[in-house]
């Protein structure tokens, strides 16, 4: 059952600590509970050298006693964790919170997070000025008017770069005249998210003539008088989708897009595959798209799976490192509704916690089996090709499916090389001693390890998809591969 589980989420405050909040502290409860449950903290130490790593600590512990901006600190705790992975690692920042009368933690009011970012960077625009000024100009650049869902943002020329201030937004976190991103003149970018942290990118891309793609982040050009392609507009439907849906390419090709596998978007995809299984299993060929597909819960993708099925698949599991904090997990399965667990899933956790507790400080096989094999009862005949197509940011949990899918006869990679990050994984959350941030680490090691590593390395497409092919034409240049 374990190997069915990708992300876990404990929200367990380690009381042990004092409640001193300053970055030296913070820094040395991080280190601590990293090294003592991390479960790739071991293997990264001995693959890098453990003089480097106390290198690596002396450097960070003296960054720590310099800082004294919790954001800041918390962008250099992040850094330390880099050490050991680019992946399954993460420092989260809470939302503020205050306490009430009773001395409880309450959620911030919607003044008080008006409050925490009123000093955000602004530029003042006249709107009605700058809409004339944009019907006037012929010139096509970044100026414009943009949307990124839920946001509406003005994109202007201020000084030796371009500002995009918001137009409309949610009014709480975002209000108007912030400026929520930039553009440089050698086309690097930076947006800010919903908590104003800084995403970098190397380049603002056009794509076709009213698109604008920051890495992850898409914007649509409003009122443009000119029109896109079809190509370009499928391809912006793709990549800009927050739900999963099916699509029918032409006679022989049909198209599945899933832009991501969380554990809460099971029902969405399944629902999709349900009513459109007849014409997919009626059609020669099937696309599905996975780009910037970042991975979730591996019971995600299991209605996929009999698809795409030509033989046995083996799926090698992995071991979790057993301690106190980790084997806590195992008995919020039994006790804690949100996970969702009935009386067989109880009764498998608490089975797993008797046998973690029995071996402390050691790996351990859940399932007492280095392999896993499943099996169908049919082999359809149709789809008789499938292309997956993949990219830089898909991982974790999208690896794990793309290991399975490969396995089929029917199946070949399109794309580009996957980020790599899937060899430790099982991910766990638990919040600083002064609920400030959460630690995320992870649970898990691959039994693949040392002979077929994914970290770092990614998953290589079968057909590679050079910068030549413009990435709007993708799902055509697939199209007419598996139709040959």
């Amino acid at each position: 059952m374990i190997k069915k589980i990708a992300l876990f989420i404990l929200l367990l405050p380690l009381a042990n600590f004092g409640q001193d909040c300053d970055c030296t502290s913070n820094f040395n409860w991080v280190k601590t509970t990293f090294e003592e449950n991390d479960a790739g903290f071991a293997y990264a130490v001995e693959n890098k050298g453990k003089s480097a790593y106390e290198s690596h600590n002396e450097l960070f512990l003296k960054r720590a006693k310099e800082h004294t901006d919790p954001l800041e600190c918390n962008g250099m705790l992040y850094e330390w964790l880099t050490f050991f992975r680019s992946g399954h690692i993460a420092i989260r920042g809470l939302e503020n919170q205050t306490s009430s009368n009773s001395g409880d933690k309450v959620a911030p009011s919607d003044d008080m997070i008006r409050a925490q970012y009123k000093d955000s960077e602004r530029l003042t625009v006249d709107l009605e000025e700058f809409k004339q000024y944009l019907a006037t100009k012929k010139e096509k650049d970044y100026e414009g008017i943009w949307v990124s869902e839920p946001y509406t943002i003005g994109i202007k020329k201020d000084g030796d770069s371009y500002k995009g201030f918001i137009i409309a937004a949610d009014g709480v976190y975002w209000t108007p005249g912030q400026i929520k991103l930039k553009i440089k003149d050698d086309g690097s970018a930076t947006f800010y998210m919903r908590d104003h942290s800084a995403q970098n990118f190397d380049r603002a891309e056009f794509i076709g003539k009213n698109y604008l793609q920051l890495g992850f982040v898409t914007l649509k050009r409003v009122d443009s008088k000119t029109k896109d392609t079809p190509e370009v507009e499928r391809y912006f439907k793709a990549i800009s989708a927050e739900n999963p849906y099916f699509e029918k390419i032409d006679a022989q090709t049909t198209l599945l897009r899933i832009p991501r596998f969380w554990g809460s978007e099971r029902k969405k995809i399944d629902s999709v595959i349900n009513a459109n299984r007849d014409q997919i299993l009626a059609t020669p060929n099937l696309i599905i798209d996975l780009r910037n597909n970042g991975g979730g819960s591996d019971s995600s993708f299991q209605q996929l799976l009999p698809i795409l099925y030509t033989n046995p698949i083996r799926t090698v599991g992995v071991e979790l490192l057993s301690t106190p904090l980790n084997n806590q997990r195992m008995l919020d399965f039994i006790n804690k509704e949100e996970y969702g667990f009935d009386e067989d899933g109880k009764k498998w956790a608490q089975e797993s916690y008797d046998k973690l507790s029995k071996q402390l400080g050691k790996f351990v096989d859940l399932d007492s089996t280095m392999v896993s094999i499943d099996t169908y009862d049919t082999i359809h005949p149709l789809p008789k090709n499938i292309g997956i197509i993949i990219n830089e940011n898909n991982g974790s949990t999208t690896e794990q499916f793309l290991l399975a899918a490969k396995q089929s006869k029917k199946v070949k990679l399109f794309g580009t090389t996957t980020t790599g990050v899937l060899d430790i994984s099982n991910m766990y959350f638990v919040k600083s001693p002064c609920e400030e941030f959460e630690l995320g680490y992870s649970l898990s090691k691959s039994m693949r390890i040392p002979e077929m590593t994914i970290d770092d390395k990614g998953i290589q497409p079968d057909y590679y998809i050079a910068k030549d092919i413009p990435k709007y034409q993708w799902i055509d240049f697939v199209t007419n591969i598996l139709k040959e």
